[in-house]
């Protein structure tokens, strides 16, 4: 029992040692290229469809410098006038959310009362939708909770570090492009 147990730590560890290499850098590093393309299909038998680096900023979301806000990835990237994205991450999206399109930073506030009784920092205001005001914001005690779906709400909420690159980045003015 006891070598069925070390050869199972060993295949783990062998495991997250091959994922751990594979990870780049920084988001600047081009993934590493498979050492072999075969081709393959998906359970309904047809072609398998490439796997979208989620690190990628999305095409369509415009040029220049600006906030990328996608919907669907629940992810944010800050893109540098060159198109290079040089922070992402992951958000907790609000109830109520902006329809794809093109935005521009209306108001910031540095620490509020969010909609949802939490005390928010870093607060970056895009968008109306529903009569509701929709903008970016960290929990000051670092919650990241799903939203209450009988509230309508605009907070899309991140991780602090998050907030603050976000903050120093989006400054009144600065575009928002939100994408399906």
């Amino acid at each position: 029992m006891a070598g069925l147990t070390a050869a199972a730590v060993a295949a783990v560890c062998f495991l997250a040692y091959q994922a751990s290499a594979n990870v780049p850098a920084d988001l600047s590093a081009e993934p590493k290229a498979p050492s072999t393309a075969a081709p393959s299909t998906s359970p309904s038998g047809g072609p398998k469809q490439p796997v979208r680096d989620p690190l990628a900023v999305p095409a369509g979301s415009g040029t220049g410098e600006r906030v990328v806000y996608g919907l669907a990835d629940r992810r944010v990237w800050l893109v540098d006038d060159g198109g290079k994205a040089t922070r992402t991450f992951t958000v907790v999206p609000s109830t109520v959310s902006p329809p794809p399109g093109s935005y521009a930073v209306t108001s910031r506030s540095g620490t509020v009362r969010g909609s949802d009784g939490v005390q928010i920092e870093h607060v970056v205001r895009f968008a109306t939708a529903q009569d509701v005001a929709i903008g970016f914001s960290a929990a000051v005690d670092g919650s990241l909770p799903e939203p209450d779906p009988a509230k309508r709400t605009g907070g899309v909420r991140m991780k602090r570090a998050d907030g603050n690159a976000l903050w120093t980045f989006a400054v009144i003015g600065t575009k928002v492009v939100v994408v399906p």
